[in-house]
């Protein structure tokens, strides 16, 4: 892969690991915000229920930001775009849809299949 699209690629990953930590930073505002002297159980309820899902949504967005720094990692060390199963070039349109992947999609896909066949 050539040094322009490399460069691609950590823009759009420093991008959205800016986006999701600033989101953070919005929830925990938000969260220590709002009074917790709710009187109406209905109302306590639905906050409770937003933090818990923001709480979720977060906590996937934790876990993004560790494949974040690992697609930066091997940007750094030559290896972003070499799929871990077959070790071939991960096809371009993959990447650009899922830059953070590890896998091709023949890869994507018999792993997939495999768990499937699991029941996981």
């Amino acid at each position: 892969m050539d040094e322009k699209k490399l460069d691609f690629f950590r823009n759009e990953l420093e991008l959205k690991k800016r986006e999701i930590v600033d989101e953070a930073g919005k929830t925990m505002n938000e969260m220590t915000d709002h009074t917790s002297n709710v009187p109406d159980p209905n109302d306590r309820a639905s906050i409770e229920s937003g933090r818990s899902f923001e709480l979720r949504i977060r906590g996937r967005e934790r876990k993004l930001l560790a494949k974040i720094d690992e697609a930066i990692n091997r940007l750094d060390d030559g290896t972003f775009g070499i799929c871990d199963g077959c070790e071939e070039q991960i096809g371009l349109k993959r990447l650009e849809a899922r830059p953070v992947t590890t896998l091709c999609i023949d890869c994507k896909t018999a792993q997939e299949t495999q768990e499937k066949s699991k029941g996981l």
